[in-house]
This record gives C-alpha cells, structure tokens and sequence, in this order.
C-alpha cells in the first residue's frame, strides 16, 4: 500500500477586504520541500494564478511560487495569502515576517488587518515597442518601459485601460513575463491591469508584484512616494503602495476563502 501524505492548504482572497474580490492565492505550508514537479502539480490542480508554498527554517520562512505552468521569481499577492497564513493559521507571534525567495530578502509587516509587503522596487527603461504589441493590445501605448520581467505599457486615462480587450494568442508573442497597462486613476492615483498569457494567466486579477514596476514609475509621474491604487480586472483589487528608496511598500488586506487537506500519494 503506497504511503500517503496529507497536507494543508488554504484558499485566501488576497488584496481585498471583501470574498469574492481581489486576488485568490493557494496557501500550502510544508515541513520540508517537496519535489518541484509535485509542486508544479499541485499549482497545476489548484488551478489558480499562484500557489505559494512556504517552509519554516530556524529564525524565518522560504517561499517559492508556481503558476500553473512555471514556477516565477515574484508573486504579491501569494505572499500575502501566505503571511495571512502565517499570522492567523500558524500563530506567528511577531508583527514581521521576513522570507527568503528568489528575489530575495522579503518582509510583511502587518498593522491590525493591513498587511504591508516589502518588495525591491523594479529598474525600468524606455523601450521601443515590442513587435506586436499594439496590435496584440488593440491600442496604442504613449510610454512603454521595460524592468526586471514585465513590460509596463501608459495610456491616458483610466477608461482607456477599461476599454482593453486583449488579444493573447498574440500577446503571447511579447517576450516577457507580463504586460501592465496603466494610466492615472479617478478613484485612486493610478490604475492597472496585468497580462500574462507566457505564464498561463491570461489576466491576473491583482498583481503584487506589477507595483515594484507601477510604484516607481507613478511615484516620479506624480512627485509623491505614497499613493493608492487599483487593479481594474473583474475581480478589483485595491492597494496602497509607498516608495522607500530601493524599496516599494505594497499594502492590502486579505480574506481566507477555504481551508483543507490534500493528500499526496
């Protein structure tokens, strides 16, 4: 008989304060790391834009995120969905949790409900319009930058980012991680969507990481380092986002959805 192993795992409503709103993230916590095919399997079987997966070590946590098709280098809103977690299902006693991951050193700080992210801010740089682009979008960029793994694509006004119906059979051919479509906002100071067809999302409902790349960019536009955002996708999502330095403080609030066990055999 084949030994069978019974995990956790949550479903959390990341970037939101109400169900049904935001981002959903799966939460797995572990012991010790499973296989990396395993995990892609299980994001795979979640189905959903992120898993995080996280183990405790001696003093802090690791985490690593996979998207049902690749594992990525960065993910907000699952790591938010993951402090949530940590704070309300493992009890962690501090008020600031630091993880180690791919991009290294993160924190989330939490204050009552808000749960603050602290991310590296992104490198952007002009760019000439990737081939395809426009046409892939069905509009036409006034600014198109380029950071770490994302193209960050300006338009005019927020009814402009509404109005996008992307075409990702051809924006598949974008080489990068994601396309953000951004423009000042009339409910916040600047509005978003993200897409990510590469990396088997074709929209994200919120994206944490996006505003390492949106946080600077805005907080120059704008002569401001704090400043409040949406993510205009179906589900909404809202966050506050401040430039520290080097840094980009990314907060929002979460909700836990589910809670469960899978078994592994």
């Amino acid at each position: 008989m084949k030994k069978t192993s019974s995990l956790r795992l949550y479903q959390i409503d990341a970037f939101t304060s109400e169900l049904f709103r935001g981002n959903p993230a799966a939460v797995c916590p572990l012991e010790m790391w499973l296989p990396d095919d395993l995990m892609q399997k299980i994001a795979m079987e979640n189905n959903l834009a992120e898993t995080a997966f996280y183990v405790r070590t001696a003093d802090r946590f690791r985490i690593r995120w996979f998207t049902p098709a690749v594992e990525v280098d960065l993910c907000g809103h699952a790591t938010l969905a993951a402090a949530y977690v940590i704070f309300h299902r493992d009890h962690f006693p501090e008020n600031t949790i630091e993880l180690d991951s791919r991009s290294g050193v993160l924190r989330v700080r939490r204050d009552g409900e808000l749960l603050t992210l602290d991310f590296p801010a992104d490198a952007l740089r002009p760019i000439a319009e990737p081939a395809g682009l426009s046409e892939a979008l069905g509009a036409h960029p006034r600014e198109i930058y380029r950071g770490k793994t994302d193209v960050l694509a300006v338009f005019a006004t927020q009814a402009d980012i509404e109005a996008l119906k992307p075409d990702f059979r051809k924006l598949v051919g974008v080489e990068a991680r994601g396309i953000i479509v951004t423009a000042p906002g009339g409910e916040a100071d600047f509005v978003s969507r993200f897409f990510g067809p590469r990396v088997g999302i074709d929209e994200d409902p919120v994206t944490g990481s996006a505003h390492t790349s949106l946080g600077p960019y805005w907080a120059a536009k704008l002569g401001k380092i704090k400043m409040t955002a949406v993510q205009l996708s179906k589900r909404h999502g809202w966050l506050e986002v401040r430039l520290n330095g080097d840094r980009v403080e990314i907060s929002g609030r979460a909700r836990a959805y589910l809670e469960g066990r899978i078994e592994i055999a």
